[in-house]
């Protein structure tokens, strides 16, 4: 049977837009792995959330099986329901718009082809620990990119 990289992500962004962070918590076997990095300049928490999962599948050095956990109902929708037809469609949306983001929809959906990987969308902020930890790597890349104020909580897309 072959080893599954779990991938925990998250991304924050205060006030939204404004700075963010990103985190992920990465796990093959008994080994483990925390990122996280953060955006000074004006960002989205929809940035930060694909940042995330951008940065640690390029964490992986060769082509793995991944099980990528999100609780990001757009990055999940986005790599496996809309991109196919937002690339048919030169990059719009069904309404003709430009696609937002996609500068990092294409390099998701690059790191994406390098890796099988399978997609997981867990609710936010219920206590699954994997996604508490991805979540407090976002809020300390947001804070060392200058964006959380005191006693406030990073936005987060839901």
């Amino acid at each position: 049977m072959t080893a599954v990289v779990e991938i925990f992500t998250d991304g924050a962004c205060v006030p939204n837009p404004g700075p963010g962070g990103w985190g992920a918590v990465l796990r093959y076997g008994e080994h483990e792995r925390e990122l996280h990095g953060g955006e000074p300049s004006t960002t989205t928490n929809n940035r930060m959330e694909l940042t995330a999962t951008i940065r640690a599948l390029d964490c992986l050095t060769r082509r793995s099986v991944v099980h990528l956990h999100t609780d990001s109902t757009y990055v999940r929708n986005g790599i496996t329901r809309w991109l196919p037809r937002w690339q048919a469609r030169g990059w719009r949306t069904a309404a003709g718009e430009p696609v937002k983001n996609d500068d990092l929809w294409r390099e998701l959906d690059a790191a994406v082809r390098r890796h099988d990987v399978t997609w997981f969308w867990v609710k936010g902020h219920a206590g699954h620990p994997e996604n508490e930890r991805a979540d407090r790597l976002a809020a300390r890349g947001c804070e060392e990119a200058g964006g959380r104020a005191s006693g406030k909580r990073p936005s987060r897309t839901r």
